[in-house]
């Protein structure tokens, strides 16, 4: 009788698990558990709150744009793994989930001004409705690039008035192995309430290769959208990030960004221009500039307490 009852509150914690928990170790499709133990640490985790700031307990502040390249092996935990497992996903599958499955991110447009990081047109339903097919289409067509393709009807292509082929656009969906790099806008400061020098992360927008459609050559690079990151922080939280060292004690990927375990360059700082390090500087005066602006937030924690 024990053995029953113990099988079938372990199917009913499995079930629950795999409809609320995607990071719990259970399969999503078969309800299999793909290990020893459920793992339930991290994603029935709570988010840390921020200690509360005041604006009177700021003397200093400067605002940074950084880039995270994925292709650095320290920033891998963040791109990696391309396909999506029972217990781990890559950061933008995270976002994926939380945007178009769970709903409870919210996508900033840039509005097509690739500058615009200023969370000023967000990806709603005009009408409230979240089920809304339009709404749906409108949101989806963020995580995926315009592409073109010939028309076909009964296995014959269709032609236009001119003879051609007809062309017809479709979205083809963004994966993983399509993002680049992210970019993350923060804010340092130092709150003399507590005596430290902080920072907060602002923003962060994956950015992918920009692909003209019709010749299929890379022309550059092309932000996705901006995500407001303490409304990220909710979905971060309940996520594993590889441990190489120890698979049973893994932080999530909040605690990464909050531990600051990445590696990334600054390529904007707050000025009156409102400027870019490029194209005033290029290659290597441009990384120069980016650790000039680095250690100039150093130095100012540094000299604070050797006067």
């Amino acid at each position: 009788m024990k053995n029953l009852i113990f099988t079938l509150t372990t199917l009913l914690i499995s079930g629950v698990l795999c409809a609320q928990l995607p990071g719990s170790g259970v399969s999503t499709q078969s309800g299999v558990l793909d290990g020893v133990y459920i793992q339930e640490h991290i994603p029935t985790k709570r988010v840390v709150q921020y200690p509360h700031l005041r604006e009177a307990d700021v003397m200093w502040g400067k605002r940074v744009w950084r880039v995270i390249d994925l292709r650095e092996k320290m920033n891998h935990k963040l791109y990696y793994p391309l396909e999506k497992l029972s217990d781990r996903l890559s950061l933008f599958d995270i976002i994926r989930y939380g945007a178009l499955e769970e709903g409870s991110l919210t996508v900033y447009d840039l509005n097509g001004l690739d500058l615009d990081d200023k969370f000023r047109f967000p990806v709603r339903p005009s009408n409230g409705n979240v089920t809304d097919p339009e709404f749906k289409r409108k949101l989806e067509a963020k995580f995926g690039q315009e592409q073109l393709k010939d028309s076909i009807a009964n296995d014959e292509p269709v032609l236009d008035d001119n003879g051609d082929v007809l062309k017809v656009s479709y979205i083809e969906k963004y994966t993983a192995r399509d993002i680049v790099r992210y970019e993350i806008k923060e804010d340092w400061f130092f709150d003399k309430q507590r005596s430290v020098l902080d920072v907060r992360i602002i923003g962060i927008a994956p950015v992918v290769y920009a692909v003209n459609p019709e010749t299929q050559e890379i022309v550059g690079l092309k932000k996705l959208f901006w995500l407001y990151f303490p409304e990220c922080r909710y979905v971060f939280q309940n996520f594993f990030v590889y441990n190489p060292d120890n698979d049973a004690q893994r932080m999530s990927f909040d605690d990464l960004f909050w531990k600051r375990e990445f590696s990334s360059y600054i390529y904007k700082e707050s000025n009156v221009f409102d400027r870019t390090v490029s194209p005033n500087y290029e290659g290597l005066d441009a990384l120069l500039e980016s650790e000039r602006i680095r250690n100039e937030v150093f130095l100012f924690e540094h000299d604070l307490w050797h006067f």
